[in-house]
């Protein structure tokens, strides 16, 4: 398959995070992606776009481990996560963060508790030191003075604050975030756009994000893979707004220009 490509330049090979090659990931004989091959680069915010049963949550959760491949490989920091198991496995894990798409916050715990919790679960720290933890991550996504409130006396905007600064508890090389605007209204949407990018660029850290929704992906993706459900693969990849202005791909430009097909038009 050809790949439209809009990029200066590919990863250094010590800049390489996520390696993915030949990965085809289905459901018993469904298949819905075949083999794709991309990488993600150390620092960068990588946006996975794709229309609706593209496959988009599910490359996510292969590459989080959730999933196993019906083929192909997933190098997370030079390890395969497709093929580890126990204590290999546990380590790869480790490097990751993931923010669910509704946050997934424990509605009986405040946020403090909730962030606080993969540091109870993966570490030997005394309580001091997991609360201290667990309330700096709190202040850097601007909850440090709602640390004892529950999830329900909060906003959804503000849950999925939370859920971020718990993604981020244990320090991961790459932080993954399914679908962070979904759900939200236009401003605090671009609130949230602006907290990805100053993590992204303060922290250098690697943000991977499944999204459809255009204005957030146009203000913080650094580079986008586009999936086709048609063709089972990735059919763009590159700077989003150089991939709206110059492809040729009639699904792409249809797709970030947001227009409508050629068989919905009124006559």
């Amino acid at each position: 398959m050809v790949v439209e490509t809009a990029r200066s330049q590919a990863c250094a090979e010590s800049d390489v995070v996520i390696r993915v090659r030949g990965l085809t990931m289905g459901f018993g004989d469904r298949v819905l992606m075949r083999d794709l091959d991309f990488e993600v680069c150390r620092g960068e915010i990588f946006v996975i776009l794709g229309g609706s049963g593209s496959g988009k949550s599910t490359l996510l959760k292969h590459m989080i481990g959730l999933y196993r491949p019906q083929a192909g490989h997933i190098w997370v920091g030079g390890a395969d996560i497709a093929v580890a198991d126990g204590a290999q496995r546990e380590a790869i894990l480790r490097r990751v963060g993931v923010m669910y798409q509704m946050g997934a916050l424990f509605g009986s715990m405040t946020l403090l508790e909730n962030v606080r919790l993969p540091l109870e679960v993966h570490t030997d720290l005394p309580r001091e030191a997991m609360d201290a933890i667990a309330g700096s991550r709190l202040q850097l996504v601007g909850l440090g003075a709602f640390k004892d409130f529950m999830p329900a006396e909060i906003s959804g905007g503000m849950q999925k604050r939370a859920a971020i600064a718990r993604a981020m508890v244990l320090d991961p090389e790459v932080l993954f975030l399914d679908e962070p605007s979904a759900g939200l209204d236009p401003i605090t949407s671009a609130d949230l756009d602006r907290l990805i990018r100053r993590l992204a660029r303060t922290l250098d850290m690697t943000i991977v994000i499944v999204s459809h929704e255009l204005a957030s992906i146009f203000a913080i993706a650094d580079r986008v893979i586009m999936l086709d459900r048609e063709s089972q693969g990735i059919v763009a990849e590159g700077d989003p707004a150089i991939l709206r202005d110059t492809s040729n791909h009639p699904w792409v430009q249809r797709f970030l220009r947001r227009t409508e097909s050629d068989d919905e038009r009124p006559a």
